[in-house]
């Protein structure tokens, strides 16, 4: 589509009259246009409460994974939540007759490990998860498509099994339980695209110059694999900027002469990357244009806001000269010891990212909602969603409820029962527990449980999240990155920071698209911040932008980008996209150590600690409480949890 190249195209162009797949809203469930919500309701599901109507999660062919549109935090999952933030008194409660002896709060891995290592420890143990999104998983969102009658998936949240430190035992256990073979899988996944896993050493890995930060479109193959001057070569760069680059990627000069490794790192720990190429490197401007976006994807900011110990510590450019021993100092990004010491976990990625992960607990928790035995056709099976809260089972999972309020019966020390009360299809309802597990995010715990200390409720406070965006775009062909010879595009001033095809996974009966003829799928990433800021008012910014942003936002931006990015390979974005699904997560990444702006601490006083700490019969987990954005830490803080209310050996 050659309009794309210049001049702003028109929605027509574009394709927004295209009759993609939207979202509607009857009653507060999300349907599909595919009909995946039908008016028929199964009988003998759900609550069962007289007086109450019946359960979105109920009726025959709710499936969430099918639907496009606005998904991760979607319209309906937080806005009770927001209510109870902005002092809003809760409606008239309705107390079921319902008691548990655990109520989890939030069905992501973290809620989802916090039942299952409950249940181990007290097989009899009847137990609710509370969820306030229309599916289970929370950040292991699965997207989920039919193209020309085939399946394809792709990760809505979570993207793979992957820590700077090795997986835990207690973690390890719990990918065990569920069927994982971390090792034996990643070998046979690694194997299809081994450059889901290398990008650095792909071919087909390109740069896209748009022309409203570097003054013309251009994109770039072959970067880190071709010569810099060759890879460059068209670059709308000065000279100037080019040898700059050049001098980063290649040189060898000590920028720090004169200090010792340990003081050249004390020095980077707390300077910014972006500081260290302007002012001690000394590179042209336009060339922190190109690299200001490069941590967005592990650290959800920009070069400004990640110091250049933490850029060095992951493999960045310019510090060969300074030849830094190897080893972490304090200071440094998670874990305490930094990323370079650790050695790291495997990495495995699933066509779903993590949502196997969730699929799998879930299977452990309630086998009747997720048909197979194996991880093999966990990859495939269609969960019944109506058997995840049926009356009189052990373990009942219930959805597009948002927990408003957890208090004790009594006094915090001597109570027996807490209430957990709820905002579902705008009526507050309430069940009693005998624990309660807030596996929800932290900051919003607070609110939840007001007779919390204050020194805890600051500490919650304290751990403000990452925003993050993760679109899945289906298109009719890869046609155009076939013949551009690129595979991922990092685009350095895009609306989104950078587009890759869907990884090459084959498992069990699933298959990956193999010829550039067949339909596939393109993953997007996005980390709305604001450069200049701290990390979290960037991150508070970057949250108000994605609530205050409509799907339609979403859709033209990705349809011009992909338009401008592919259009020497003849992409038509009108014609050559089928369906998107926007996963926007405004609170999305737990909060890690930033030494440019948090004091170093003890780690009894550092605010995750401080805030996770047992209230009565309420523990709290999620990653948020392990202070690291990793599945392990999810499934870690869950055993710390419960082992906390069953008075077991703490273990992780």
């Amino acid at each position: 589509m050659k309009r794309i190249r210049s001049g702003k195209p028109s929605d027509r162009e574009l394709g927004m009259h295209r009759a993609i797949t939207r979202r509607d809203f009857v009653q507060g469930a999300a349907v599909g246009s595919a009909g995946l919500l039908a008016a028929a309701w199964l009988p003998g599901c759900g609550q069962h409460q007289p007086g109450l109507p019946p359960a979105a999660q109920d009726a025959a062919g709710y499936y969430p994974p099918r639907l496009t549109g606005m998904r991760g935090s979607h319209p309906g999952s937080f806005e009770s939540a927001h209510a109870l933030r902005d002092g809003r008194a809760l409606p008239e409660t309705t107390q079921l007759d319902e008691e548990y002896d655990l109520v989890v709060v939030g069905a992501g891995i973290s809620g989802l490990a916090a039942a299952h290592f409950y249940r181990s420890a007290q097989p009899n143990a009847r137990i609710l998860l509370l969820d306030n999104h229309d599916d289970f998983g929370g950040h292991a969102k699965r997207n989920e498509f039919d193209l020309n009658g085939q399946l394809h998936l792709l990760n809505g949240g979570t993207l793979l099994i992957d820590s700077p430190r090795p997986y835990s035992a207690v973690a390890d256990g719990v990918l065990k339980a569920i069927g994982i073979d971390v090792a034996a899988l990643a070998k046979v996944i690694q194997a299809q695209d081994p450059d889901f896993y290398r990008f650095q050493d792909s071919a087909q890995l390109g740069v896209f110059f748009d022309r409203e930060t570097f003054g013309a479109d251009h994109l770039a193959v072959g970067y880190r694999h071709k010569p810099w001057r060759e890879f460059l070569a068209g670059a709308p760069l000065s000279a100037a900027a080019k040898r700059d680059v050049e001098r980063i990627e290649t040189g060898t000069r000590d920028f720090l002469p004169g200090l010792t490794s340990a003081q050249k790192k004390q020095r980077l720990l707390k300077m910014s990357y972006r500081d260290y190429l302007r002012d001690v490197v000394r590179v042209d401007p336009m060339v922190l244009a190109l690299y200001q976006s490069q941590t967005q994807g592990e650290w959800g900011v920009g070069i400004d806001a990640v110091s250049a110990l933490d850029c060095w510590g992951f493999g960045m450019g310019g510090f060969t000269g300074l030849k830094l021993e190897d080893g972490s100092i304090p200071g440094m990004g998670f874990p305490p010891a930094g990323y370079a010491d650790t050695g790291g976990s495997l990495r495995l990625h699933f066509p779903d990212g993590n949502a196997t992960i969730a699929r799998g607990l879930v299977r452990k928790l309630i086998p009747a909602a997720v048909p197979g035995t194996s991880v093999e056709d966990l990859i495939t099976s269609r969960v019944d969603y109506s058997r995840l809260d049926r009356p009189g089972e052990p373990v009942r999972l219930r959805l597009n409820s948002t927990v408003v309020r957890v208090r004790h019966e009594g006094t915090p020390t001597a109570a027996k029962t807490a209430v957990v009360t709820y905002m579902r299809d705008g009526r507050a309802l309430s069940v009693r527990a005998g624990h309660c597990v807030l596996a929800c995010y932290n900051m919003i715990i607070p609110y939840l449980a007001p007779e919390l200390p204050e020194s805890q409720k600051q500490a919650l406070h304290a751990l403000v999240k990452t925003p993050l965006v993760y679109t899945s775009v289906a298109i009719r062909n890869s046609r155009a990155f076939a013949k551009l010879g690129v595979k991922y595009i990092h685009a350095p001033g895009g609306y989104h920071t950078s587009a890759r095809l869907n990884a090459t996974v084959d498992i069990g009966d699933y298959r990956s698209p193999r010829s550039s003829d067949e339909p596939t799928l393109i993953w997007m990433t996005k980390t709305p911040c604001k450069p200049g800021l701290p990390e979290h008012d960037q991150n508070r910014a970057g949250r108000a932008e994605l609530l205050a942003t409509p799907f339609e936002v979403f859709e033209r931006n990705i349809r011009e980008q992909l338009g401008r990015m592919l259009a020497g390979g003849g992409f038509d974005p009108a014609a050559d996209i089928t369906a998107i699904s926007v996963n926007r997560w405004p609170h999305g990444y737990a909060p890690e150590h930033n030494a440019l702006w948090e004091p170093e601490l003890p780690e009894a006083q550092e605010p995750q600690v401080l805030g996770r700490a047992r209230f009565g019969r309420i523990a709290i987990a999620n990653s948020d409480a392990g202070g690291g954005a990793y599945t392990d830490v999810a499934i870690d803080q869950a055993y710390r949890a419960v082992n906390e209310l069953l008075g077991s050996p703490r273990g992780a």
